[in-house]
């Protein structure tokens, strides 16, 4: 459609309703796009939060090259040829990232690394991969974002900020929406919030519980204690912060509740006790449905990790920090996982994709994967300090903005992307489509027993 701007021009403008935002794993799929198709840029982004008005207006098409090896630009499939010849020929290359990609993209990344008896890694490592080790160890008592706004009467936040991380997460899912259960929105619900410090979610909070740093075990463990009839101690205070009086109104509550409901954040999974921590939250939800409904969730960052781990997880069991190089899926974090291969120095070859670890590891890892011991290759969508350093860069377009495809949301529920406007790069689907392609012919070229594996 055709609009007329403030100074009387024509702007060929498209409008696209129901676009999916990718920047947070809330993943709104509501928001309204006006798009200068000239300009091939997005004016307005309607009902979008702060952050997804930042990542959808700030989005522009960059002039720089598709392809580059060691820094020079190349054709595409140069690079890719490239990328396929470092991979094949190294002793053990990893594969990280990808949680800023459609699954469809995902779903190829698997068999590259197969072919080369590598190890496949998502950003789950560094984020939520405590809360995957508990899930295998205590299960999840998991639901979907919309069964909390219809029915969940008592909500907790623990260890998370989402009034700054996931902005519309009150709003769209858990606080203040009227649900078929809850037609009074927030004054049909219990709202708690527990953390080591008085953030600005707190302000939404009927209760809040500053806990001790580092003693969220001990606190969990109290009222897993509770449900089985053992009294909270006279000194919980001293053990975990939070006094006996307040812990026994916060348990009748919880067991009082019709549907209850805890989302967890990085807080937990990345303090002291990690993956214990996890695990004793969703063994406290399963513990509550003794008495009432309870399930757990947790709070997911970028757009489409939670698809990450569920494509990984289908193909090969595990949810990240999987290798191959006995021809068959291992699971081991701490051995198989991108931080640690790096800071190790073990990875002689590493395939970067939508992730910027060169930014934000420690120390240690970004030194070795910047050194001439480990090849580098980005898959990105920016320019991005890996891209920069990378000896093959590969610049691709945005999901949900130029092109479409499938992401998970936090909850594990698909969405389908509506992109606004074509971009001149290749998708990331494309790329590694062709990579995989080129990898597996190497690997048959190398008789490697594993490369006529069907993958779904």
């Amino acid at each position: 459609m055709s609009a007329v701007s403030k100074d009387n021009k024509i702007v060929n403008e498209k409008i696209v309703e129901n676009a999916t935002c990718t920047f947070c794993g809330c993943c709104c799929d509501d928001i309204t796009l006006t798009v200068d198709m000239d300009k091939k840029v997005v004016t307005k982004a309607k009902d979008a939060c702060v952050l997804g008005k930042s990542w959808f207006l700030n989005h522009v098409i960059e002039d720089k090259p598709i392809a580059r090896i060691a820094g020079k630009e190349v054709p595409l499939d140069d690079a890719i040829d490239e990328a396929a010849k470092i991979l094949i020929e190294a002793k053990f290359p990893i594969l990280y990232g990808m949680s800023d990609t459609i699954c469809e993209a995902q779903r190829q990344c698997v068999p590259i690394m197969d072919d080369c008896l590598g190890t496949i890694d998502t950003t789950t490592s560094v984020c939520h991969g405590p809360s995957g080790m508990a899930f295998q160890g205590v299960g999840e008592p998991s639901m979907t974002l919309g069964e909390v706004k219809n029915r969940a009467d008592f909500v907790m936040y623990w260890g998370g900020n989402p009034a700054e991380a996931h902005p519309r997460h009150f709003a769209r899912y858990a606080v203040t929406p009227e649900g078929m259960f809850t037609p009074n929105g927030k004054d049909d619900r219990t709202v708690v919030i527990c953390d080591v410090r008085h953030t600005k979610t707190a302000g939404v909070a009927d209760i809040f519980l500053q806990v001790k740093p580092g003693k969220d075990f001990e606190l969990l463990w109290m009222l897993r204690a509770a449900c089985k009839g053992v009294e909270i101690p006279e000194n919980s205070k001293e053990i975990c912060g939070v006094d006996k009086e307040t812990l026994e109104d916060l348990f009748e509550k919880m067991k009082n509740c019709n549907y209850g409901v805890i989302f967890f954040g990085m807080g937990l999974t990345m303090s002291r006790g990690r993956h214990f921590n996890s695990g004793a939250l969703m063994a406290l939800a399963t513990d509550l449905n003794e008495f009432t409904h309870f399930v757990a969730k947790p709070a997911r960052g970028h757009g489409n990790v939670t698809g990450a781990d569920n494509v990984v997880s289908w193909q090969t069991g595990y949810p990240f920090g999987v290798n191959f190089s006995r021809g068959h899926p291992r699971f081991n974090p701490g051995e198989f996982t991108t931080v640690d291969t790096l800071t190790r120095g073990e990875a002689d070859a590493a395939l970067i994709i939508a992730s910027d670890p060169v930014a934000n590891f420690p120390k240690p890892a970004i030194d070795h994967i910047t050194s001439d011991k480990c090849k580098l290759i980005s898959i990105d969508t920016k320019n991005t300090p890996t891209s920069e350093a990378a000896h093959v860069s590969i610049q691709t377009s945005t999901y949900g903005i130029n092109t479409g495809g499938t992401v998970y949301r936090m909850d594990d529920v698909p969405i389908s992307l509506r992109p606004a406007f074509d971009s001149p790069f290749p998708s990331d689907l494309e790329v590694l489509t062709k990579l995989r392609e080129k990898v597996n012919k190497l690997a048959k070229k190398l008789n490697r027993p594993y490369a006529t594996k069907k993958y779904i």
